[in-house]
């Protein structure tokens, strides 16, 4: 990879890093201006992150999506592209104090490790690769937007209970959207990873002759898309919302997260991520 990618990714951690603080500093502090300077840093980030990931893609020549790395880089992207997305359409400052944190871990290891030259199996390297990976990690996004609502659902819940109506409270959207959110977050989610793992045995057809192996990997998505299945079925029929819907949201992320990343760890064979 070219000097200018390690450059552009050190200074979307430079960039996130000053927007968690800065949004740190607006959760505690009485000063609204903050969170306009907490957006503007982390859209900064998000401009020279867009710009990392297009100098890697001309680089190597293929969409860079191909080890824990490079997908950890990309939700970190399309994560803090989500939040802009409903910071513009909700107005929810505070999300970004939730947001911006997972999105600097995620980014991290893209400007901390060296990335080597490699050339990519031609069994990887075709039109799957463009739609299987993206579609997954998007529904990883989804999900996690689901667990940030249900974290602050629960927070929200909790200062209502104890009537304690200090500054957090207030900055904090009512538990109503927060439900909404978390539904809608669900909603898109749940056939974004089921397009993903549908393109994914289309594409292990297609490179290594077939279209489930049970790999740990394939295995713990298969079972969190069985759990999502039976959230989305809570929410639709039986009408499952609100508290439980918060935990399940939170629940539900931390089994992505296992199979994400320790799913990823745990492979054994020709193909290490996707």
């Amino acid at each position: 990879m070219n000097g200018v990618d390690p450059l552009l990714f050190k200074i979307t951690v430079v960039l996130y890093l000053a927007g968690t603080i800065l949004f740190l500093a607006y959760v505690v502090s009485q000063k609204e201006t903050l969170s306009s300077f907490s957006i503007a840093a982390t859209s900064f980030g998000f401009c020279a992150h867009l710009l990392a990931l297009l100098f890697q893609t001309i680089h190597v020549g293929y969409l860079p999506l191909t080890n824990l790395t490079e997908a950890m880089s990309f939700f970190s992207w399309a994560l803090v592209l989500t939040f802009l997305v409903v910071e513009y359409r909700y107005r929810i400052h505070i999300l970004g104090t939730f947001i911006l944190p997972l999105a600097l871990v995620s980014i991290i290891p893209a400007a901390a490790l060296p990335m080597a030259e490699k050339s990519l199996d031609p069994r990887l390297n075709s039109a799957w690769l463009l739609i299987h990976t993206p579609l997954a990690l998007l529904g990883v996004v989804s999900f996690a937007m689901a667990f940030v609502m249900g974290v602050m659902y629960l927070i929200q819940e909790r200062l209502l209970k104890s009537k304690r109506f200090n500054s957090l409270y207030y900055k904090l959207p009512s538990l109503d959207l927060l439900d909404d959110l978390n539904r809608k977050a669900v909603y898109l989610g749940f056939p974004l990873l089921t397009l993903g793992i549908l393109t994914g045995a289309l594409w292990g057809k297609y490179a290594w002759g077939s279209y489930w192996t049970w790999a740990p990997k394939q295995t713990l998505t298969l079972v969190t898309w069985v759990f999502y299945l039976v959230v989305l079925h809570g929410r639709l029929t039986i009408g499952w919302r609100a508290k439980k819907a918060a935990y399940l949201a939170i629940i539900g992320f931390l089994g992505v997260i296992f199979a994400f990343i320790g799913g990823t760890l745990l492979v054994k064979g020709l193909h290490t991520f996707v």
